[in-house]
């Protein structure tokens, strides 16, 4: 049988109509003298597909494996091999020579990625500038040249990575790194490990927030924070083994440093460090360092243990940074049901305000050597043993919180009685941010000055 244009138009139409009454935009009597429109619904736009299983290779001095410029890009199951050098600040702040760079906006999403680089100034995985944003998971990260960090982040860049395998073993390169402009980086799960000198698992200069993760350091401090910038840890596992000096500035050894280089690499103000659960061993010198700052130190159950001796628990002090005389630390330590054993120090330039509550022990002396100013409060049932005479300007103290075991405990220059209550105030000092910079530094710390 023959079907003329005109027998086809018309099964057409029938069948348009049906099928807009399976597709749930109501059922509707048409008018015989005007038609319903007919609309065409606009496809959403689709994110273009991940690159899959390729190998990417640089070994130039200076380039990259990848670069995701403005644009947005994804891999998946890659390979990333860098050789080649880099330029210090050029390297640093900007990423030159890094195998993986994200910049100017870019949005880079990597999963199961193996980046591997050997040269100096060569980061492994890049992030630079405001609302540049990398995404990794599920890779393993290997570096063996000196400067060359794991993942990096400057210029108000974001990283976000999840269950990474990191090892570094060049001299200054953090497993977790950043430097001038910082940014924020979010890192959960996975082990990230440091062999080199001056290469703790974390440096910041940025907001640094890692959860359920492992850390270690070989060589060097497990976590440094530097000038108005943080890092929490979260269920995290942090080893550290600071046994040489990356400068001569500083005569100890620490597990955690919060200070102020005065490089102009990180804004002058509050550094700060927050521990939730977890826990962290350090096996040579003293726990915490604070110098040439003001930081805010807090820690709610984490499992603390010092396997030096000699080392203490807090020292806040003058070094090598700063304006002698004006370089001390000082501290608020805020602590929930948190154990602390080891001594609390300030020196004669530096202030410490210590506030345990919530069922917190301290097991040590603070302020042995009578030079700092030292405000201790004890609430919710905290409590103090000494294990040598201590000396405090102020106290504030429940009955019963503090047991002397022998030792003298002065306040303000007046022996306390064991079992008395008190209620004393914090004590101040003049504000680190109207220190002068160095010579060398602009003193901002902001982001740096764009690409040449």
């Amino acid at each position: 049988m023959k079907i003329n244009t005109r027998h086809l138009a018309l099964i057409a139409a029938l069948l348009l109509i049906a099928d807009r009454g399976l597709t749930g935009c109501g059922a509707q009597t048409a008018s015989a003298e005007v038609p319903p429109a007919v609309i065409t619904a606009t496809p959403a736009p689709t994110a273009a597909p991940p690159i899959v299983g390729t190998s990417h290779t640089d070994s130039s001095d200076g380039g990259h494996a990848i670069l995701a410029d403005g644009e947005t890009k994804s891999y998946a199951n890659i390979t990333v091999t860098k050789t080649g050098d880099g330029e210090g600040d050029k390297a640093d702040f900007y990423g030159e020579n890094a195998a993986v760079l994200a910049q100017n906006g870019a949005e880079l999403n990597l999963r199961v990625a193996s980046v591997t680089t050997d040269g100096a100034h060569a980061n492994a995985v890049f992030s630079y500038g405001e609302g540049t944003v990398v995404n990794i998971a599920d890779s393993t990260i290997n570096t063996s040249g000196s400067c060359s960090g794991g993942i990096m982040t400057t210029g108000g860049g974001t990283m976000n990575a999840d269950n990474l395998m990191v090892h570094t073993v060049g001299n200054s390169s953090a497993a977790i790194r950043s430097d001038r402009g910082g940014g924020t980086v979010n890192v959960t799960g996975g082990v990230y490990k440091t062999d080199g000198v001056g290469s703790p698992a974390i440096y910041s200069t940025a907001d640094i927030r890692v959860t359920d993760a492992e850390l270690s350091s070989t060589a060097s401090q497990g976590v440094v924070v530097e000038g108005k910038n943080s890092v929490t840890l979260q269920n995290v596992t942090l080893t550290a083994s600071n046994v040489q000096k990356n400068s001569g500035k500083s005569p100890w050894y620490q597990a955690v440093m919060l200070y102020q280089s005065m490089s102009g690499d990180a804004s002058e103000g509050t550094a700060s460090f927050t521990m939730l659960g977890g826990g962290l061993t350090n096996l040579n010198g003293d726990i915490f360092f604070v110098n040439n700052t003001r930081a805010v130190i807090s820690l709610t159950g984490a499992d603390i243990v010092n396997d030096d001796p000699e080392g203490v628990f807090l020292r806040a002090a003058a070094a090598g940074w700063g304006r002698e005389g004006q370089n001390g630390g000082h501290v608020e330590l805020y602590t929930a049901a948190q154990r602390l054993d080891g001594d609390l120090l300030a020196d004669a330039v530096s202030t410490l305000n210590i506030y345990l509550g919530d069922g917190s022990v301290l097991t040590g002396a603070v302020n042995p050597a009578n030079e700092g100013a030292v405000y201790v409060s004890l609430t919710d049932g905290a409590k103090w043993s000494l294990t040598g005479d201590s000396y405090v300007q102020s106290l504030s103290c429940e009955e019963g919180s503090i047991e002397l075991n022998g030792y003298t405990l002065y306040v303000d220059g007046e022996a306390y009685a064991e079992g008395s209550a008190m209620t004393g105030s914090p004590v101040t000092w003049e504000s680190a941010d109207t220190q002068p910079a160095s010579a060398a530094s602009d003193g901002r710390g902001g982001r740096p000055p764009e690409k040449k």
